[in-house]
């Protein structure tokens, strides 16, 4: 889709938040933009999840999305359908909101959803997998990050906030779902 870009008449929101600020014939609106990433020359970002309840034309538990500055376009790289059972760990998966993109090809998202936390690795053709599911606790995987060097996957426990250190072996992801 082709972006066009207008101006907020107040940017500081010191009277209005920026999203009253306009009409919906006016902008694009999404549900729960959260987690964006530079890379591959654009910018990806998260919308975790969409209901018809909350306006919505359409309900997905997860998009990805690319922006491209060079052309001014956005991409829908991939979509979580509805996950009807978040508590099995089923290969769906639902709520995703922190992004970064591997340095070995494709994208990891950190699950902030219902039921069983992922990281979910997603392929450059938009196919998931899971990566690593947290089995210490119900809390969320949050702030996935590569060390400077691509051999070390940083990715945080939010509750009770620690750290993890993930190496690979890492190669191209080809263990997709198709």
């Amino acid at each position: 889709m082709k972006v066009e870009w207008i101006d907020v008449p107040e940017r500081d929101a010191t009277t209005v938040s920026v999203r009253k600020q306009f009409t919906n014939n006016q902008i694009t609106r999404s549900r729960k933009l959260e987690g964006q990433w530079r890379g591959d020359n654009g910018v990806f970002f998260v919308a975790s999840f969409a209901r018809l309840g909350d306006g919505s034309v359409n309900e997905h538990d997860g998009q990805v999305w690319f922006y491209d500055p060079a052309s001014q376009t956005i991409t829908l790289k991939t979509i979580f359908g509805v996950n009807q059972n978040p508590d099995q760990d089923n290969g769906n998966f639902d709520g995703p909101d922190n992004i970064t993109v591997s340095t070995h090809g494709g994208l990891i998202l950190a699950e902030d959803g219902s039921g069983v936390s992922h990281l979910v690795g997603v392929t450059s053709e938009g196919k998931a997998y899971p990566l690593a599911r947290n089995d210490f606790n119900d809390s969320e995987f949050c702030g996935p990050a590569f060390s400077s060097d691509g051999d070390t996957l940083f990715v945080n426990i939010q509750s009770p906030g620690f750290t993890l250190a993930i190496t690979g072996p890492w190669g191209r992801p080809s263990n997709a779902a198709a």
